[in-house]
């Protein structure tokens, strides 16, 4: 028998080892992209408007 409290089990687990698809750099890259994307489109809209 163990005397005292029992720890709990702090081991790591296979999911939070686990790294994700993409890195944070290129979700970046990728909201950039296409946030230019859609403001070129909405622009050109526009200018088609004006003319």
């Amino acid at each position: 028998m163990m005397k005292g409290s029992v720890m709990a089990d702090k081991s790591p687990r296979q999911a939070m080892s686990k790294k994700s698809g993409k890195s944070l750099k290129e979700k970046r890259a990728d909201k950039h992209a296409k946030s230019a994307r859609r403001a070129a489109s909405t622009e050109a809209l526009f200018h088609d408007r004006k003319n």
